[in-house]
């Protein structure tokens, strides 16, 4: 059971108007570097807080929701291991905001177009999450589209190793969190991270997730 977007609980799937209405008050933001800090930061070891806190380039990613008979699911990638940043991990499609975009929209669906060939067109924007920063560098908006009639994904091997989704509900329901111990300059700090089907997702895509509950579900 998860909470509905009223506040109450529901046992039934989240439906795409829900999310649709859900986030249609929400806007691009007009700076992208303007990013809101992590909860608990304080708690944080000064190395990891000054990387965040420190000169950010403007990213875009897709949070892309998918439209199954099933129900709605989330389609992550596992980044390549050779990349310069966040090589080897669970991430969304996405990138660095590039002199050709008209903004972190348009990176947000280029990129995903290069990474797992969903075009533009496919994509249905419905909202934005506030960006936030990553330890390497980034500004990172995520911009949330919900997507039909995709079958079968174009995944460039050169950025991308595999493709995979994860129920919304399962990403909604806190009792699938799971608290994890990190160190960082041998202090350690509790992050959340997701778990499923044998998929860790961690770090900042995880981060963007929570964000993406908290405000769904108006907590």
């Amino acid at each position: 059971m998860v909470s509905s977007i009223n506040g109450g609980p529901t046992d039934g799937p989240l439906a795409a108007d829900a999310l649709r209405a859900r986030f249609a008050g929400t806007r691009l933001p007009d700076d992208p570097l303007d990013v809101v800090m992590p909860p608990g930061l304080s708690r944080w070891p000064h190395g990891l807080r000054d990387k965040l806190e420190g000169p950010l380039k403007p990213a875009g990613v897709l949070v892309p929701i998918i439209e199954r008979v099933e129900g709605l699911s989330v389609l992550l990638t596992q980044r390549a291991s050779h990349l310069k940043h966040h090589a080897g991990q669970v991430s969304f499609p996405g990138g660095s905001m590039e002199k050709h975009d008209d903004d972190v929209r348009a990176t947000a669906l280029r990129e995903t177009e290069e990474e797992v060939g969903i075009a533009p067109h496919q994509v249905d924007v419905i909202g934005y999450l506030r960006s936030m920063p990553t330890i390497t560098g980034f500004a990172v908006t995520p911009v949330v589209g919900l997507i039909r009639g995709v079958a079968d994904f174009s995944i460039d091997r050169t950025e991308v190793e595999y493709a995979f989704e994860v129920p919304l509900d399962y990403l909604l329901d806190e009792r699938n969190d799971r608290l994890c111990d990190r160190e960082y300059e041998g202090r350690k700090f509790r992050l959340i991270e997701f778990h499923h089907a044998g998929e860790r997702i961690w770090g900042a895509t995880a981060y963007m997730l929570l964000a993406f509950r908290e405000y769904l579900l108006n907590k």
